[in-house]
């Protein structure tokens, strides 16, 4: 899903002090929310309070979602890296970034993670349509993510600005503690046939970053494709392409995330976590050769 750069927008309003304020999604979006986002998005922010649902869908995303994505990817998968990953604080929230090369690059990366005894609530901004304009859409996110898609972004152009509420959102979560949100720097999807030539950097992500100030894992992943029927299919008969993950240690961003906001400074911050993720690239290429 395309984090929007909002290269055009002005920096948040800001408070007394050095802390930018956050724009209330349910605030901003007004009269052009529809009834169902707003129940959506009102049901999505009780969700995350402490509780008895937060621990549900906590323990669901861990202990179903995992392990279905698990079962339907382990004999293709290989994983690389391990070993720069930080102790996962369950206290703190995390940002992992990666390439984008299909609809399902961060679900297979984030189980590993989760399998791996990660236990944060995960995040992954959606597309408001469908999934958060219609009652079908709040099932799939239910079943498919369990409520992991969140929040909405969108597409129509007399709503983009509605999309700094939602960086904002992901911000507010973040700085709670105990979120690991998933984002492409590159915004939209890459279907361009390098999986190795990624698109340029879009500023969103890098407004989180900065305004969060959390940790940055970066990852890089190939051989996923978009039919998801095929792909578990040649998982179990394990004559499928090699899913490859690679992860590196936690972005320096050195001062960068010191100096103040703006649009060219963020898609600045957008832009390095890129790099690190081309790097992870080129490291798989040399990785996939081998498995040849």
């Amino acid at each position: 899903m395309k984090i929007p750069d909002a290269s055009a927008a002005p920096s948040c309003n800001r408070d007394e002090g050095d802390e930018p304020r956050l724009r209330d999604l349910l605030d901003f979006g007004g009269d052009s929310l529809s009834a169902i986002e707003r129940w959506q998005i009102g049901f999505m922010r009780r969700s995350f309070e402490p509780g008895m649902l937060d621990r549900a869908i906590r323990g669901l995303q861990r202990h179903v979602g995992a392990n279905w994505i698990e079962a339907s990817i382990r004999n293709l998968r290989l994983v690389y890296g391990r070993d720069r990953l930080p102790t996962f604080d369950p206290a703190k929230s995390y940002v992992v970034v990666s390439n984008h090369r299909s609809f399902f690059d961060l679900y297979v990366v984030t189980a590993y993670l989760v399998k791996q005894g990660m236990a944060h609530r995960l995040v992954f901004p959606v597309r408001s349509n469908f999934f958060y304009d219609t009652p079908a859409g709040f099932v799939v996110n239910g079943i498919m993510s369990f409520f992991a898609m969140y929040p909405p972004v969108f597409r129509e152009r007399h709503r983009a600005m509605m999309n700094l509420a939602s960086l904002d959102e992901v911000v507010r979560l973040l700085r709670r503690g105990g979120a690991f949100v998933g984002l492409h720097p590159e915004g939209t999807r890459n279907q361009s046939v390098d999986p190795y030539a990624l698109l340029p950097a879009q500023g969103g992500v890098g407004r989180i970053i900065h305004a969060s100030r959390a940790e940055v894992i970066p990852a890089f992943i190939n051989g996923l494709g978009n039919d998801i029927v095929k792909q578990v299919a040649s998982n179990y008969t394990k004559k499928g392409t090699p899913v490859t993950v690679v992860f590196g240690a936690p972005v320096d961003f050195g001062d960068m995330l010191d100096a103040p906001a703006s649009p060219k400074h963020h898609k600045r911050i957008s832009e390095h976590a890129l790099d690190a993720i081309r790097k992870l690239g080129e490291e798989e290429r040399a990785i996939r050769a081998t498995l040849c």
